[in-house]
């Protein structure tokens, strides 16, 4: 079987650019270093979805290079499961905020700032553009693209009970871990998870999940 040159373009500079906006993610965020912070960057969902994004494009490109590989295949596609649901959430839930209420999403030093409505935020606390379009767009995009353009619709089971366990295990995974780091930090990743209290932080996860949940379902049944 032949290389596919679109798909396997699509996929290596996809990784190459989330390649790119990882290794240019600031070492200091809000006047405080990632390397002091529990977590570090891995307290941000950002950077746990860019992972698992630039994962998927590499497994990808390999089902490219060696196309007979059903391994690499099913690896893939379980992958992908994961982290476009994932991806979603991330890509609707930061510019969504950041166009309407930009100090709900970027983070300000905890130890200067208190909760505002105000939509001003400092200019200091906001990605290059290029580094934010790199972690905070390609991978969703590039997925989707993947997923539309080169792979087949998952089976009703996959797309419906799959996806919810999958989708539930990665919530589950990632609020306890972002729990915890706020426990030693005092605060958390997120500003609309800082000022929030648990019960509607918990409330914030479970929406969150629901809706990556669904979102695959409705981009698997809108397949073609």
């Amino acid at each position: 079987m032949s290389v596919n040159s679109r798909a396997a373009f699509l996929h290596g500079a996809s990784a190459a650019i989330m390649t790119y906006g990882y290794l240019n993610l600031p070492d200091m965020i809000a006047n405080i270093r990632m390397a002091e912070m529990k977590g570090g960057h891995f307290a941000f969902l950002t950077v746990q979805g860019l992972c698992l994004a630039w994962a998927t494009m590499i497994l990808s490109l390999g089902t490219d290079l060696v196309p007979t590989s059903s391994a690499l295949r099913t690896a893939k596609r379980t992958l992908l499961m994961i982290a476009l649901p994932v991806a979603i959430v991330v890509s609707v839930v930061y510019w969504g905020l950041l166009l309407f209420m930009p100090n709900m999403i970027l983070m300000s030093d905890p130890e200067t700032t208190t909760p505002t409505s105000s939509s001003r935020v400092p200019r200091p606390e906001q990605l290059p553009l290029q580094v934010d379009l790199a972690i905070h767009a390609v991978p969703a995009i590039s997925m989707f693209v993947d997923f539309y353009f080169f792979e087949s619709r998952y089976s009703k089971a996959a797309s419906r009970r799959g996806v919810l366990v999958l989708s539930a295990v990665c919530s589950i995974w990632y609020s306890t871990w972002v729990e915890y780091c706020a426990s030693f930090n005092g605060f958390f990743p997120y500003p609309f998870l800082t000022h929030n209290p648990f019960p509607i932080r918990v409330a914030i996860y479970v929406a969150a999940t629901l809706f990556a949940a669904v979102s695959f379902m409705g981009l698997n049944a809108a397949h073609p």
